[in-house]
């Protein structure tokens, strides 16, 4: 504890400037402007000021001001909560220092530190203060407080610490290095208020935040409390800013403060497994019968699962997930195939339209889920366990002709999206599935494709064109052969209406016709070449 110089405190000019200062009912300030306090910062800091001209500063106007300045009487310290300002302006005479400029003799620029502290602003009521706080900022001015020990000893353990034993004359307590002096003196302020609620209510959050630091440090057990009341009431905006809350209040529970209350917004104590959770989700948006609620949630759980499949520690719940994902998949799967065979009955084109109406919906619903259900699976890299359910699908297959195409062509969607997946190595069957995947679905799609082009906003002609290439490609040559010569035909009549396979086609026709014409040595050059083109 260490008594404040006042006399180098108080030494340099420090320009006037009204700060606004709102008092308390129990009659000290509170809450200081933090324009005002930035104002003054600014302008008691040297190293913001210009430089001054010398060549262009007229004489006439310097002595006129020095002049003002020095026939000033000292004032007498205010009644209330105000500025003090320096007297002693140091001047030596009345003749202007600057008729004699010497360029060469300058001094180099001090540093902040090595500054002399200036006392810029004064708070409080020094009538009646029996302790003066002197905060030194780093930005190289000072503010003095006019305090009462009694109200600091109760609020604040850090002031109690200091101030346990009695100071002789009149106390002095000087603060160093102060990082954020505004907020220090606001804090300070709060230990006068009843009703600190009320005080912090119209602050942001990012403010009670710095506010909370500096009560952390003074011991101002109230303050804090009242702090993490607001940031348990209070919402907060932008990832960002709630990082800050909670690093903040992180750091309050190490030190064994109760921070439960707001940690509770981000952390649950609930024993419902993640596994509960992700398929009460799922089976929500897959059961949805509201068009437009089903088609914007889907892409957002979508998105939502793939951020969860950057997460290094995600593993256990991705494992969960899949398994979850899968039962699902399953139940679709099921109901859609129950859905095909009632659809697929002789009698069912001549039932009522309000009839069939709600089966063709719900087949379209069930298809789409399970198109979803795909994607998801697709994108977490899981989803060959349904390549091969899907490749051994066979009555849905055969029961897809008899339906009219404009109740089928929703699922050709999902073997389209099969055949993406594989085309980009996210998926990787095994050989044999490939091949039943390829003869079991393909043609179904190319008498779906005219609706798939039209019909579906998702779809992609090109990606799928090219992800049906490269599964072919990826068969066996003889393999290759049979199902490019049967889509052959197919493209030779319907044109546009079938997918365009020209560039499996091509690499198939060079595997096929002309590498077995070259000779050994020119072999590993057809090779290279090929695997570029392709």
């Amino acid at each position: 504890m260490a008594e404040i110089r006042l006399t180098r405190l108080e030494q340099g000019q420090t320009k006037i400037r009204n700060v606004p200062i709102a008092v308390t009912p129990e009659g000290f300030w509170c809450c200081p402007s933090p324009v005002g306090f930035q104002k003054t910062l600014k302008s008691q800091n040297p190293l913001n000021k210009p430089k001054p001209s010398h060549a262009s500063t007229p004489k006439t106007t310097f002595q006129k001001k020095q002049t003002q300045f020095t026939d000033k009487k000292p004032t007498p310290t205010p009644s209330r909560p105000g500025i003090v300002f320096d007297e002693k302006r140091n001047l030596g005479s009345d003749t202007p220092v600057l008729n004699a400029p010497v360029v060469g003799e300058r001094n180099p620029r001090p540093k902040i530190e090595n500054l002399p502290r200036k006392v810029s602003i004064e708070f409080g009521e020094p009538g009646t203060s029996d302790l003066k706080v002197v905060l030194l900022g780093k930005q190289g001015f000072a503010v003095r407080l006019s305090v009462h020990k009694s109200v600091l000893v109760e609020n604040s353990s850090f002031f109690g610490e200091k101030l346990w034993e009695p100071l002789p004359g009149s106390p002095h307590l000087e603060i160093n290095d102060c990082e954020d002096v505004e907020i220090y003196v606001e804090t300070v302020g709060l230990m006068y208020c009843k009703e600190l609620k009320q005080r912090l209510i119209k602050q942001n959050v990012s403010r009670v935040l710095r506010i909370l630091k500096v009560a952390e440090h003074l011991g101002f057990n109230s303050c804090i409390q009242s702090c993490l009341d607001y940031l348990e009431a209070a919402p907060w905006v932008g990832d960002e800013e709630e990082e800050k809350v909670v690093s903040s209040v992180l750091r309050l529970q190490g030190e064994g403060i109760g921070v439960t209350p707001v940690l509770k917004r981000v952390s649950s104590n609930t024993s419902n497994p993640p596994k509960d959770t992700i398929s009460h989700i799922l089976e929500l948006v897959l059961k949805s019968n509201e068009e437009r609620g089903r088609r914007e949630m889907k892409p957002v759980v979508l998105k939502l699962l793939r951020e969860n499949n950057c997460l290094p520690s995600s593993s256990g719940l991705a494992d969960i997930c899949n398994e979850t994902i899968y039962s699902l998949c399953k139940s679709c799967l099921n109901s859609l195939l129950s859905l095909f065979r009632e659809a697929a009955e002789p009698e069912f084109t001549n039932m009522p339209m309000a009839v069939r109406e709600p089966v063709v919906k719900k087949l379209a619903l069930e298809a789409d889920n399970l198109s979803w259900l795909v994607e998801i699976l697709a994108e977490r890299q899981a989803a060959d366990e349904f390549a091969a359910i899907w490749a051994s699908q066979q009555e849905l297959a055969s029961l897809h002709t008899k339906l009219p195409i404009v109740s089928r062509h929703r699922v050709s969607c999902i073997t389209a999206r099969l055949f993406v997946g594989i085309g980009r190595g996210e998926i990787l069957p095994p050989k044999d599935t490939r091949h039943f995947l390829l003869r079991m679905w393909l043609q179904p799609l190319i008498d779906d494709y005219s609706w798939l082009q039209h019909g579906c906003r998702s779809f992609d002609r090109k990606v799928v064109e090219e992800g049906i290439g490269r599964t072919i490609l990826t068969l066996p040559l003889e393999d290759q052969q049979s199902i490019l010569l049967a889509w052959l035909g197919s493209f030779l009549k319907a044109g546009d209406n079938c997918p365009n396979l020209q560039r499996a086609f091509e690499v198939w026709w060079r595997r096929t016709f002309i590498r077995p014409y070259v000779d050994q040595g020119s072999l590993i050059q057809s090779d290279t070449s090929t695997t570029a083109r392709e």
